[in-house]
């Protein structure tokens, strides 16, 4: 493992900012992590539905606040994409080739998921799987993609709004919320955030590549600013406490993003900025540049199959516990109505993990160009590692 990561290290381009990678594999490890713990697979009358914890024990909350990542995603996916653009200008790539690589790698994993789900759903349908279990797993692999095609409509605008001020789609959330809220404007117009809510964090990145953005003092202003301003909105103003969407809540903060939502996203750019130095100190140590990289190298693999992961260990643990005897586990797919469903549910993150691990490790290729890497040598983790 010693020499595995001082190859990976001597392949990274000198230029390469690891702080980058590191925010991008925190925010996809937070999303995976936050949709273990507010998932519930529970067992009724023969079906499989999902449930929330959070619907339950409201007082777990504060989990939505830590695992609600998404702004960071966009936050660098801005960085990375206005600055590949400007690359690719100097270089005279043209626009169709510079958005084809861009996005190849983030839909040709998408297709497989797709392609197997689609599969599995029909094997059930054929098999005698009631509806309710088939929508109800379908959903949970399908919902997560929502955001995938916001940010690739973004990559794709990426010439048009790279130099949009973050101050434009945030004033037009404003203007929306007091819309909607304030004046009982129609619902469909909250879907206008879909697109100016993720703008927000997606053109501070930009703003960042641009040189525009000190990033200590940034991050202070963010954080200062969007933090309060959350709690604000949230005390005062009746906004959900909760960053994720919770069964049966009157207002989701994420669907569609709320002022709130947008607030609490601009106080995580703000934590993102401060982070960006010591993450690039402890990423010049080999071993941590290293777990950095492999996980950027699967990290669409890890967010399209970690509901997959999840679900096979939930129905296996069903099919085990049905041919035992011992029913239902809790933690597993039983009624989150406790904290010993919390404590049990942390006990089966590991086994997740592995269950995701052999997802990864059967359809890592896909994200990878198709191609099935052997063995790690000096020119092909160059390569890699430039792609990540």
């Amino acid at each position: 493992m010693r020499d595995l990561a001082l190859r990976i290290d001597a392949a990274t381009p000198p230029g390469r900012d690891r702080a980058l990678d590191a925010l991008r594999a925190l925010a996809i490890l937070g999303v995976v992590l936050g949709h273990w713990l507010v998932t519930a697979l529970t067992t009724d009358s023969g079906t499989l539905r999902a449930v929330s914890p959070l619907s339950r024990l409201p007082e777990f909350t504060p989990v939505s606040w830590v695992f609600q990542t998404l702004a960071v995603f966009f936050l660098v996916g801005g960085r990375v994409a206005a600055g590949s653009h400007t690359a690719a200008l100097v270089q005279g790539t043209s626009y169709r080739d510079w958005l084809t690589a861009r996005l190849g790698r983030l839909f040709r994993p998408v297709a497989v998921v797709l392609s197997v789900w689609a599969a599995a759903a029909l094997v059930m349908t054929l098999g005698g799987v009631p509806w309710q279990t088939v929508h109800t797993l379908g959903k949970l692999v399908l919902s997560p993609l929502w955001f995938l095609l916001v940010f690739a409509a973004l990559t794709a605008a990426t010439p048009l709004v790279a130099r949009v001020h973050p101050l434009w789609p945030f004033a037009v959330v404003v203007h929306i919320d007091v819309i909607r809220f304030g004046f009982g404007g129609p619902e469909w117009l909250g879907w206008t955030n879909v697109a100016a809510g993720w703008l927000v964090p997606y053109c501070l990145g930009a703003l960042w590549a641009r040189r525009g953005i000190r990033e200590r003092s940034a991050g202070r202003a963010l954080l200062i600013t969007g933090a309060p301003a959350t709690v604000l909105l949230v005390v005062l103003a009746g906004y959900p406490a909760s960053m994720v969407g919770v069964p049966d809540a009157a207002v989701s903060n994420l669907n569609p993003p709320t002022l709130a939502a947008v607030t609490f996203g601009i106080a995580q750019c703000g934590a993102a900025f401060l982070l960006v130095g010591p993450l690039r100190r402890v990423l010049r140590r080999p071993a941590a540049w290293a777990a950095v990289a492999l996980v950027n190298l699967t990290a669409m693999t890890v967010f399209l199959w970690h509901q997959t992961a999840m679900m096979a260990v939930t129905m296996l643990g069903l099919w085990a516990g049905g041919l035992t005897g011992h029913g239902p586990a809790t933690g597993l797919h039983t009624a989150p109505d406790g904290y010993g469903w919390v404590l049990a549910r942390l006990a089966w993150l590991p086994v997740f993990g592995i269950a995701l691990l052999v997802c990864v490790a059967v359809f890592r290729t896909y994200e990878a160009g198709g191609r099935r890497p052997s063995r790690v040598r000096r020119p092909a983790a160059r390569k890699q590692v430039q792609r990540a």
